[in-house]
């Protein structure tokens, strides 16, 4: 008989961000995810909304950043960490510098927009005053199947629309 392995507290939250990619994708957004979690319990929860809110800031991310800011009547987010499925974009990891995060930690790595380290390291920039510790990799297959699967299906339902 097989003894499941525990799962850490970082693929715990991660799998509460895959819950939220979920809810993306079911409403047609591209399925990313986030969790911010402070003193081990997640105060913010958050899923893209680009399309239903036809707002190009409303990444998970940033959805979940002013959720977490207000949660601790705060704009710094010291001692939190972020747990979001794909790594963040530009815009997203610069505003979590801003917030001054302690931790992001992603799942899959994008290679066309990845700014923790990708394409750009916005959370490493040497000049900037705030450097939240990142790691990839957390669930990384899981995650990165979700967003490769729902690009997928756009292709193949876009060529069906073609004569």
């Amino acid at each position: 008989m097989t003894v499941p392995v525990p799962l850490t507290s970082d693929e715990m939250f991660m799998r509460e961000a895959l819950k939220q990619a979920r809810i993306a994708a079911d409403n047609d957004e591209v399925p990313v995810g986030a969790v911010i979690v402070h003193e081990n319990k997640i105060i913010a929860r958050a899923h893209n909304q680009v399309e239903t809110l036809k707002d190009p800031t409303a990444h998970a991310e940033m959805i979940a950043i002013t959720q977490a800011s207000a949660s601790l009547e705060s704009k710094w987010l010291l001692e939190c960490a972020l747990y979001v499925t794909l790594e963040p974009c530009s815009m997203c990891a610069g505003a979590l510098v801003l917030a001054r995060i302690r931790r992001i930690c992603f799942g899959a790595a994008d290679p066309k927009t990845g700014a923790c380290g990708s394409v750009l390291d916005i959370a490493g920039h040497e000049p900037l005053n705030h450097h939240p510790e990142v790691q990839g990799g957390i669930l990384e297959e899981e995650c990165g199947r979700l967003v490769s699967g729902f690009f997928r299906r756009k292709r193949n339902s876009f060529i069906g629309l073609c004569p």
